[in-house]
Parts: C-alpha cells; sequence; structure tokens
C-alpha cells in the first residue's frame, strides 16, 4: 500500500499521454543495416493508404462475425436436446445475454412450417425496418427450405448495420435464422481511425499526445506460414504443393477448375489446395502428372497427446485412439483466417510446449473483457488503475483483442485461436475509455504486476517521451526477472518510442501476411524482432471477434512466446528468454540485424526447441552460473571488471 500511494503522489506532478496501439520493444542497440522502406506518402496519399486498410479491417470484421454466427446456428441445429418450442426459447435467451448482438434468433420446423421466435434487445423500429427483416427473414426461410443456407447482405434498420443468417440441420427437418446487429463494424472503424491516427487521438482525452503522420498500410491477402508440417486426418481432402516456378494466376484458376477446389492459399514459398471431390492420393497424382513441381505433401500434422492442464511439455509419443490431439486447432475461424499462427510456427511449436498456468501474461491495457467465452478460464485476478473500485473490464475492445491473441481458448470449437494453450491473462486496466492513460498508470501497472506474480508483461502502448519515472517502473520488473515486451508504434517513425526503446524491454515491429514490414510500423535500431500485425483476428468485447491492424497486434505474439518458453524451461533468466527470441529469429530484409525487422521474424518452433535443448551454447546458460564462471576466470587471470 506505501508503494501504491507512494507511485500516486509521484503521478500527480507528471501526467503524460500515454496512446494505445503503438508502442516499442528494445534489447540490442547496434546501429542496423539499411533496407529500403516505402517513401512517405503526401498526406493525401497517406490519408487514403490508411482509409483503405481501415476497410481491409471492417471487411474483415465483417466476416469474422458471419462465419461465428453461422458457426452458433449450426451448434444450436445440432444439439439434440433442442427439439421443441420452450427447450429452443430457453437455449436462445440464455445465448442472447452473453451475444447481445444476436437480437433476434428464429426456430423453424420445416416438415410442419411452425416457427418459434426469440427476440433480444431490439431498438425501435418503423415499419420499414420491420418489413426489411421480414422480407430477409422470409428469403431465409426460402433457402432453408431447399436445405440451404442463407446470408443477407449488410443493411441498415434502425439506423444501425445488420445481417440475417441462417443455417439448415443436417436432416432437414429444422432451421435456425438470426438477426445480427453489426455495431462492431462502427466500433472497429472508430478504433482504427484513432489508432492509425486518421483524426486527431485522443481527440476527446485529457491529455496532450504529440502526433507524427504515419505512412500507408497495403490491402493484405491472407496466407499461412511454412510449408514443412506433418500428417493430420482432419486436411485428407488437401495437398502441399512446391512449384519449381510461381504459378501465374492463370496457373491457379486452371488447377482451381481441374480439382474442384474449395480453397487455396499460399504457404510460404508453398501453396495449399482444398477438394471438394478429390483425397491426397488423387490430388498428387494430378500435381505430378500435370506441373513442374518440387515435391507434394500432406497438409497435416500431429501433436503428442497433452491432456495435462499444467504441463505444455511434449512427451515423445504420438496422439492415439479419439482423443488424440492435432496441431491444426478446430477453432471455427482458425484455417481460414488465422494466416499469423502458422507463419511464425506456432502449431509446430505446440509439439513441444502449450505454455503453462503457473506462468502468467499480463496485459497492461484498456482492460479486458472478463465475460468473453473464448477467455473462459484463462483470466486470473487483475487491477484496475482508472477506477480502483471496479474489475479491469475493457471498455474500449484493445485489451481484449490483444488478450485473445495470447491466450484465446484453443480446440474449443469457436472463435480464434491463441498462441499459448495454458498461460493464464492478468488483465491490468491502465488507459481509460478514451485508449489513453498516464505515465504513473502504465508504471503502476508494471509495478502491480510485477509484485502480483506475472513472469511476462505485454504493452501495447506507448509515448514519444523518455520519462524516467517510467523507466524506474520497467527496470523494477526487469530487475525482478520479468520478461517485458513491447510494441513500437503505428507512425512509420525512426523517433525512439516508449516504452519499447528502453533496453530493458524487447521492441516488436510489425510485419504483414506477405513477411514484409507492415508499411504503418515504427523502426529503428531499438527494434528487436517482428512478428504478425496487419488483419490480425482475434477477441472483441460482447463475444465477438475483431480483424485489426497495428504493431499493438505484434507485440502479444511476442510476450505470449515468452511465457511458451518460461513454461517450458522456467530456469531460464528473463534475458535469457528474450536472447532465445532473438537468437532463433528468422532473418528478414537485409542480412542481420537491421531497423527494419530488428533480429528478423519470431520463430516459436525453433526458440522452444533450442529453450528445451539441454546441450545449450554457452551464451544460453543461465546468466547466473555465466556471470559467475566469468568471475572465476577473471580473478584466475588477476584482472578487474
Amino acid at each position: 500500500m506505501k508503494s501504491r500511494q507512494l507511485w500516486t503522489w509521484i503521478a500527480a506532478g507528471s501526467v503524460l499521454g500515454v496512446l494505445l496501439v503503438l508502442l516499442f520493444i528494445p534489447g540490442s542497440k547496434e546501429p542496423g543495416q539499411t533496407a529500403q522502406p516505402p517513401q512517405p506518402l503526401k498526406p493525401q496519399g497517406e490519408h487514403k493508404a490508411k482509409h483503405m486498410t481501415l476497410l481491409s479491417d471492417i471487411e474483415s470484421t465483417d466476416r469474422l462475425n458471419r462465419v461465428d454466427a453461422k458457426g452458433h446456428l449450426r451448434a444450436m441445429l445440432n444439439n439434440d436436446k433442442l427439439r421443441n418450442a420452450g427447450q429452443v426459447k430457453s437455449y436462445a435467451l440464455k445465448e442472447q445475454k452473453s451475444h447481445q448482438h444476436f437480437e433476434q434468433v428464429r426456430w423453424y420446423q420445416l416438415r410442419n412450417n411452425q416457427s418459434t421466435e426469440i427476440n433480444g434487445k431490439l431498438p425501435p423500429m418503423s415499419k420499414k425496418d420491420k418489413a426489411l427483416i421480414a422480407h430477409h427473414f422470409q428469403m431465409a426461410l426460402q433457402k432453408l427450405k431447399q436445405g440451404k443456407p442463407y446470408d443477407s447482405p449488410k443493411f441498415y434498420a434502425a439506423g444501425k448495420p445488420y445481417f440475417v443468417v441462417a443455417e439448415p440441420s443436417k436432416d432437414g427437418k429444422h432451421g435456425a435464422a438470426a438477426l445480427v446487429n453489426q455495431a462492431v463494424l462502427h466500433e472497429v472503424s472508430n478504433h482504427q481511425k484513432r489508432n492509425l491516427r486518421m483524426i486527431p487521438y485522443p481527440k476527446e482525452g485529457k491529455f496532450k499526445v504529440e502526433s507524427i503522420h504515419a505512412d500507408t498500410l497495403s490491402d493484405i491477402t491472407v496466407k499461412t506460414g511454412h510449408d514443412n508440417e506433418k500428417a493430420s486426418h482432419y486436411y485428407e481432402n488437401e495437398i502441399v504443393v512446391s512449384f519449381k516456378s510461381e504459378p501465374t494466376k492463370e496457373d491457379l484458376s486452371l488447377i482451381e477448375r481441374d480439382i474442384s477446389a474449395e480453397s487455396s492459399r499460399k504457404l510460404g514459398y508453398a501453396y495449399v489446395f482444398r477438394s471438394k471431390q478429390m483425397d491426397y492420393n488423387r490430388l498428387r497424382s494430378y500435381f505430378e502428372r500435370r506441373w513442374s513441381i518440387n515435391y507434394t505433401e500432406p497438409h497435416y500434422i500431429y501433436l503428442t497427446n497433452d491432456r495435462q492442464a499444467k504441463s505444455g511439455a511434449a512427451s515423445d509419443s504420438m496422439p492415439e485412439g479419439p482423443d488424440g490431439q492435432v496441431n491444426i486447432p478446430n477453432d471455427l475461424l482458425f484455417s481460414e483466417y488465422q494466416w499469423n499462427l502458422p507463419v511464425i510456427e506456432t502449431n509446430r511449436g505446440w509439439d513441444i510446449s502449450k505454455g503453462s498456468e503457473d506462468v502468467i501474461i499480463a496485459v497492461i491495457d484498456t482492460g479486458v473483457d472478463l465475460a468473453h467465452t473464448d477467455l473462459d478460464g484463462q483470466l486470473v485476478e487483475g487491477y484496475n488503475i482508472v477506477d480502483k473500485e471496479a474489475k479491469p473490464q475493457d471498455d474500449v475492445g484493445h485489451g481484449t483483442h490483444v488478450a485473445g491473441i495470447i491466450a484465446a481458448l484453443v480446440n474449443n470449437g469457436e472463435g480464434v485461436a491463441g498462441v499459448s494453450w495454458y498461460n493464464k491473462i492478468m488483465p491490468v486496466k491502465a488507459l481509460d475509455g478514451t485508449g489513453s492513460g498516464t505515465t504513473y498508470a502504465v508504471a503502476e501497472g508494471i509495478i502491480w504486476a510485477t509484485d502480483h506474480g506475472a513472469k511476462v508483461i505485454n504493452m501495447s502502448l506507448g509515448n514519444y517521451a523518455d520519462s524516467q519515472f517510467l523507466h524506474d517502473a520497467v527496470k523494477y520488473a526487469y530487475d525482478r526477472d520479468v520478461v517485458l515486451v513491447a510494441a513500437s508504434g503505428n507512425d512509420n517513425t525512426e523517433r525512439p518510442g516508449y516504452p519499447a526503446a528502453y533496453p530493458e524491454v524487447l521492441a516488436v515491429a510489425a510485419i504483414d501476411a506477405d513477411q514484409k514490414r507492415a508499411e504503418y510500423s515504427n523502426y529503428g535500431d531499438y527494434i528487436d524482432v517482428s512478428a504478425p500485425g496487419t488483419n490480425i483476428a482475434s477477441t472483441f468485447p460482447g463475444n465477438q471477434y475483431a480483424a485489426l491492424s497495428g504493431t499493438s497486434m505484434a507485440s502479444p505474439h511476442a510476450a505470449a512466446m515468452a511465457g511458451l518458453i518460461r513454461s517450458l524451461n522456467p530456469e531460464l533468466t528473463n534475458q535469457e528468454v528474450m536472447d532465445l527470441m532473438i537468437n532463433h529469429a528468422v532473418d528478414l530484409g537485409d542480412k542481420g540485424k537491421d531497423k527494419y525487422y530488428g533480429h528478423g521474424q519470431i520463430d516459436i518452433f525453433q526458440s522452444l526447441k533450442a529453450a528445451g535443448n539441454s546441450e545449450v551454447p554457452l551464451q544460453m546458460w543461465p546468466s547466473q552460473a555465466l556471470r559467475h564462471l566469468e568471475d572465476e576466470l577473471r580473478k584466475l587471470g588477476g584482472t578487474k571488471k
């Protein structure tokens, strides 16, 4: 309590604006080699580029929520306990309490033309609005009677965006439809206008913040990561193909027609094709006969059968029987939208460690949605610095998104998958409803999290002022063996941002799905590593999902990775964990460390592999032993420190 009062007293005289979503992380400070970044755009071009990125995030969020809505309807239809109006109504009302964007649900008994209507919190509607909604429900019913799903275009009613979606049961006897409020699109739009500095930010806040022009963002085509994967029965109709020469768009169109492709995605230097009709053997025969290829291989990987809640370390055995786990999770949005996890070898890393609930990762941010179903059981007690009498509930969405990247439930059949299965999130609300906070609030958050057992701290926030007060808090945590990770910022500037640029912090820049520097990402000699940051799908308040872009999204990938490493090898110090992440990064850009990618893109598999290897090189010994050895050598040589 005394320390808390002291920090409060100090902070009263030094208030500093801290913008969410922007920050940075340091490590090695040697001059980086020069790469060629995109040239800064003039204001008009810059605004246009950011606008395209904003539209990309909104479009992705729209798709995420449609897929999520369909998943909930299918779960409802597959529930054998729901076969009369009372059971259906009870189930739907319970769902609407936790998913308030499902404003109306209709259950159809298609054989006898009966329906049950369950209304949530509907706003006042005009006759025209009601007629428009009725029209889409009628269209949905017609499709359901044909055994087909329905997905309406976005429309407006009562001034709000909506869509109607419907799914039939497998036996054709029942159907379910929902009216879904898409207010989340406005929330994402407003958030990203601030995040990407398309408007003065924080416009309504209490603090003055220096604003720097950010550069353009590109519209990214989603892909997955490396192609060296093992087998899984979930992908019997898929194949990985490495071509000797890059196929053209015309080539890909021809392939998709020939194999009746359900989807095709680029996977690092190879492609993954999913066929509606052909199995792997037929696909392999087709590609070997018709195309010049380096190789083909199945698109699946098996994990060891690790069912332990407190240990993520894998055994040497392969999964057996119906309970065998695979490292392609069944989360609804994973395969289609989460390019970010395979590209950093998360799936392969799960063969070695899935994390441990003993290693807590603090998220110092806007709070976390404490009731989000995809974070159920993943949170420990947190702290609200903004309102100490309240819980650290997220009123912005940013912190919930960050938390989901780290620890959204894996293999629960819905939503997204986090990087870690078992590491717990400690929500620390240091930023208010405008997405801003003081240096004091962030410093107190660091100290509180450290004192309450956090082993890793993520800070997707920052400013350009070098605050000794904040630095003292960072050193406090570092000296107590906490791994600190921060985002580099979204202003496409070389100016150092803090806390990322402090030497005790791991600074993370952002890459896109093409493994190129995200054009909004800050850069400089203080950058340590890079991680995915563009169009990242994750959790959002109200049991929803959103796609956001920014270095704020890159930082939690690295923080979660640190949690996996500490779970696998608790003997490593914080600096040794950061060294592992740096030394096993995939080099991007100019050879060696550079100021745009740092040491390169994080690689979870290779870092975990090194962390679990007892025969590590001298520089990876626990630092205490190394320092002891150095002291002994100095004594023998008669040298001084």
